[in-house]
């Protein structure tokens, strides 16, 4: 696919603009016949029965027994029951409603006259939405700034907060969790809470809650007296829920135009509704990651976005993609082990990084190049005669796009007039959509996370077993003794390596409690409890 005749022949075919978006997508770099379009033809009809069933209020997370409804937010009309639609509307309402009381100084923090920052505590689709959202489209509101806590690291609680500093007194903290119970976000809130207390602060007039009605934070929220609660649906997943209260309450409080996003993604809906699968952007897409992955997620998305705003983007994508689509089983219920694999950072900055691997090595992959046309708000100068920096910016797209098809290495392009609320909703959307019909391809339930919890579960069976450790170290002080033994102390000699790193931790941020002694081999080490 070398030939600059059939090149252009191959573009002037696969390329798809979709002015009513202002977006274009162009597959012509990706490595397909027609013979694998007929074979998909009857699987996508399928897939946009499905997905219309799922519009339409199907119980699509079959696992859980619930409705699908991410694309309800920005269509409440075409919400299933009255109920919902009238929560959307009202939810988007009181989110802006609020918004404009906390920037004409209505709703302020005590004894400041508005707030001046905000810090967004959760983690996952609570943060990486917003987190996107604010990075790319920074300097369109001129509102709150923002700050995230999305880890239960305590260095990195620090380090937010540090910056913040005398700020913390002017910060609003708005708490996302949809079940109250996740332990990173509770620990971080817990942390903020006591940052607060310790400056004689009142951390409820600083606080916010996004969170299901009912739910843990929701009370704790009306215990206390907090600035305000939204809620979270159960029919809206994390890694969907940007287009909720979740992100649209940020995006508003940064003075964001969530109307603009809303009506992008809205706009992005409708032409992704078409089951002409060559004239969908999204349909086309999830048809080039069957193709390139045979079905089967054999090749990683490189995600590059020739734009610094944009640098988020792959993270952002990283969770809806693989969160959605790594599954075990099928729905049903074979093993099947299926995934598509997400990374990518940005260009040019990775001409100068993987990109190298990427023309020479292990060709196990295809890439998503996105370009944007406007490359500045306003006129650039001249590096060079008749050249800007937007230009190399372009230039080296198109470079390594060439490159990269030289060598026989796929790609697709997505291509975008600007960056604005509204064409970041129509990329929120087209992404969503071509989830959606890939999992029906691939038959996986999109909305569910038994691996999330998986790992939740075993988190927490070994923080019992920490506090057992304690327990035992505890009735028994200046007692030295190995891992091992420890274990079998606790009856769990089934666990020795996990007893260990254990002790190891307690050691290291607990000095004053647990004394290590070292031992050759360092696993032989003894540690007691000194109190």
């Amino acid at each position: 696919m070398n030939d600059s005749s059939e090149l252009w022949q191959r573009f002037q075919r696969d390329y798809r603009r979709f002015d009513e978006i202002g977006l274009a997508i162009d597959v012509s770099r990706m490595i397909f016949d027609q013979t694998d379009l007929e074979r998909l033809r009857q699987p996508m009809s399928g897939a946009f029965e499905e997905m219309a069933a799922l519009e339409a209020g199907a119980i699509a997370n079959r696992d859980e027994n619930r409705m699908v409804g991410h694309y309800w937010l920005r269509a409440a009309n075409s919400a299933p029951t009255e109920t919902i639609a009238e929560s959307i509307v009202a939810t988007t309402s009181a989110v802006k409603i609020f918004a404009t009381r906390v920037a004409d100084g209505t709703v302020r923090p005590p004894k400041q006259e508005r707030f001046s920052d905000m810090l967004i505590v959760g983690i996952g689709g609570s943060t990486l939405g917003p987190q996107f959202v604010a990075d790319a489209l920074q300097g369109h509101g001129g509102g709150l700034i923002p700050h995230f806590l999305d880890n239960t690291d305590p260095d990195g609680f620090d380090a937010v907060l540090d910056r913040l500093g005398d700020r913390l007194k002017s910060a609003m903290v708005i708490v996302v969790s949809k079940s109250g119970g996740t332990k990173e976000t509770r620990n971080a809130m817990m942390e903020v809470a006591h940052r607060y207390a310790s400056g004689g602060l009142d951390f409820s007039r600083h606080a916010v809650a996004v969170t299901g009605e009912g739910s843990a934070l929701d009370r704790t929220a009306i215990d206390q007296g907090w600035l305000a609660r939204f809620p979270m649906w159960d029919w809206v997943g994390g890694r969907t829920s940007e287009l909720s209260a979740v992100g649209l309450l940020p995006a508003a409080l940064q003075g964001i135009d969530i109307d603009a996003m809303l009506k992008g993604a809205a706009d992005c809906d409708e032409v992704t509704r078409v089951s002409d699968t060559l004239n969908n952007p999204a349909a086309l897409m999830a048809m080039m990651w069957y193709i390139a992955g045979e079905g089967r997620g054999a090749r990683d998305m490189v995600v590059l976005p020739y734009k610094d705003r944009l640098s988020l983007f792959g993270r952002y994508l990283q969770q809806l993609v693989m969160e959605s689509l790594g599954k075990r089983l099928d729905r049903d219920g074979r093993e099947v082990c299926q995934g598509l694999t997400v990374y990518g950072n940005k260009g040019s900055t990775d001409q100068h990084a993987y990109v190298q691997q990427l023309r020479d090595g292990l060709n196990n992959f295809f890439v998503t190049f996105v370009q944007v046309l406007n490359d500045r708000h306003g006129t650039s100068i001249e590096v060079e005669k008749d050249v800007t920096s937007g230009d190399y910016l372009h230039g080296f797209y198109l470079g390594t796009r060439q490159a990269l098809c030289d060598a026989g290495r796929a790609s697709m392009t997505i291509t975008l007039d600007d960056v604005s609320p509204r064409s970041i909703g129509v990329l929120i959307a087209l992404f969503e959509r071509a989830v959606g019909l890939y999992a029906s391809l691939i038959n996986v339930n999109a909305y569910h996370q038994p691996g999330v919890e998986a790992g939740k579960k075993a988190a927490g069976d070994i923080l019992i077993l920490q506090t057992r450790l304690l327990d035992a170290m505890r009735s028994q002080p200046n007692t030295a003794r190995s891992a091992v033994e420890w274990a079998k102390q606790l009856d769990a000699e089934d666990q020795v390596e996990t007893v260990f790193h254990l002790l190891e931790h307690l050691s290291a941020t607990r000095p004053d409690l647990i004394e290590r002694t070292t031992m050759t081999p360092y696993t032989e080490s003894r540690f007691a409890c000194q109190k």
